[in-house]
């Protein structure tokens, strides 16, 4: 029995990894964070910082050691956050704006308020869903 569940948290761990690259490909964050910032000779500070934060956070989510932070720490570890959230929130934009010259490209323009709608309401639904059941 142990066998098949390590198996399967491999499978999910590939595919969760798989997921991840696939999302900062296809968002190109890294690129556009570079091409904004002028500085692709970094490219390798890129890669480590995001190798380290995808090993911590493996860590904090299943380490059994408990961290604990100074207020100034915490304000660092809030200002990382909030750095990544606009990041993420800006590269969502960019390719949110790729609908619209996309539909009216293929002559399907009718349905970009339904696919928006529905991008919206899956969001809502999805984190409701997730903070009813699992937060609570």
């Amino acid at each position: 029995m142990r066998i098949i569940e390590a198996i399967i948290g491999l499978a999910s761990g590939f595919a969760v990894g798989t997921g991840f690259v696939a999302f900062l490909t296809v968002l190109g964050v890294v690129p556009r964070l570079m091409q904004l910032s002028r500085s692709k000779s970094k490219i390798r500070w890129y890669e480590g910082a995001i190798l380290t934060g995808v090993f911590f956070g493996i860590y904090l989510s299943f380490g059994d050691l408990p961290i604990s932070f100074p207020v100034i720490g915490l304000i660092i570890w809030g200002l990382f956050h909030g750095i990544f959230i606009g990041l993420l929130a800006a590269a969502l934009t960019e390719v949110i704006n790729v609908f619209p010259l996309l539909f009216k490209r293929i002559g399907v323009e009718v349905y970009l308020f339904p696919l928006l709608m529905a991008f919206a309401l899956g969001k809502i639904a999805g984190s409701l869903f997730q903070w009813v059941i699992f937060v609570r």
